[in-house]
């Protein structure tokens, strides 16, 4: 999963952003202020980071001028209320590889953070994701297992998705419910396990494998 830094002040706004990341399938971290962020950025941890401008202690454009500085070439995308024409050149000429203002539409941002993550990778976008005989088609959203095709609902889509990307990984219950739900349901809840029940009904046994007091896995 790709990891992505909210470098932004406003905690409305923060939440707001990573909310919908992680419903999304995105890790994210939030940094309240330009000292944080920069030290996190220049971990090389993160794919990409969403950097608001009016930063306490260090202003989005220092953080960034000081990341290019560093050669931290991560993608930054500025979110800001800043709307001028001169700040924004300052913006991109400075290492900025995108720039949006406020009020903005979380939809264009999450297209923004997608088009960034496919420009800065170098290995192919995957289309079909496969594990023995289960496979899964992210165009068409069609499943299949054992040379038949499986109906999903869209919550068993995500969640096979998942699996998929992470054969032989043992997902505890918490991260699946941050993927698939993004955090809508109690933590305590046992909808994990209905829907991992559910999957296995329809892919057949010995699909997902249950691991004991850890979560679940598909067997690499």
């Amino acid at each position: 999963m790709n990891r992505i830094l909210i470098a932004e002040d406003e905690e409305r706004i923060a939440a707001f952003v990573e909310k919908g990341l992680r419903a999304n399938g995105f890790t994210t971290t939030v940094a309240a202020d330009g000292n944080t962020a920069l030290d996190y950025a220049a971990t090389g941890g993160f794919d990409l980071v969403v950097l608001d401008i009016g930063l306490p202690y260090r202003d989005g454009f220092t953080v960034l001028r000081e990341l290019r500085e560093a050669r931290v070439t991560v993608p930054v995308i500025v979110l800001t209320a800043r709307d001028s024409v001169g700040d924004t050149v300052a913006g991109l000429e400075g290492g900025a590889d995108d720039w949006m203002t406020k009020p903005f539409r979380f939809e264009e941002l999450l297209a923004r953070v997608r088009l960034r993550l496919r420009t800065s990778s170098r290995t192919p976008e995957v289309t079909v994701l496969r594990s023995g005989d289960l496979s899964l088609d992210l165009r068409t959203r069609r499943a299949s297992a054992d040379g038949r095709t499986v109906d999903l609902t869209a919550r068993e889509f995500v969640l096979l998705e998942l699996f998929l990307r992470h054969p032989g990984q043992v997902l505890s219950r918490e991260q699946i419910l941050s993927h698939v739900w993004g955090y809508d349901f109690d933590p305590g809840s046992n909808i994990v396990d209905v829907y991992v029940r559910a999957l296995r009904k329809k892919l057949g046994a010995g699909r997902v494998e249950t691991a004991r007091g850890m979560g679940y896995r598909l067997p690499g």
